[in-house]
């Protein structure tokens, strides 16, 4: 004899796995398009590899080259000699419209 509440939560133990299952399988897929992606030399060749590329985007790849700081590159106060540089980054925000139903933005 299996009571209605023992089923409620198996239902819901089964549910709850199948959806987690889902989500992993969807992130091991996109962890191995990164993995697979291809390895581009910073060189005077990739603006032409870019533009050719459908969308004018190339959606994983890793670039490999030097780098050099606008400025002066940072320095690791933790390890000697180690020095990096912070990517200029651009932020985009969206519109924000009233909704005076729910009285948020």
């Amino acid at each position: 004899p299996i009571t209605p509440g023992e089923l409620l939560c198996l239902g819901s133990s089964l549910a709850f796995s199948g959806l987690f299952y889902y989500l992993y399988r969807k992130k091991a897929r996109v962890m191995a398009r990164i993995q697979e992606a291809p390895k581009l030399q910073v060189d005077n060749d990739l603006p032409a590899l870019v533009s050719a590329a459908d969308g004018r985007c190339l959606p994983y790849v890793a670039l490999e080259g030097i780098v050099l700081p606008a400025k002066a590159a940072l320095t690791s106060h933790y390890h000697e000699g180690l020095q990096g540089v912070i990517q200029k980054l651009l932020l985009k925000e969206h519109r924000l419209i009233w909704n005076s139903l729910a009285r948020s933005w």
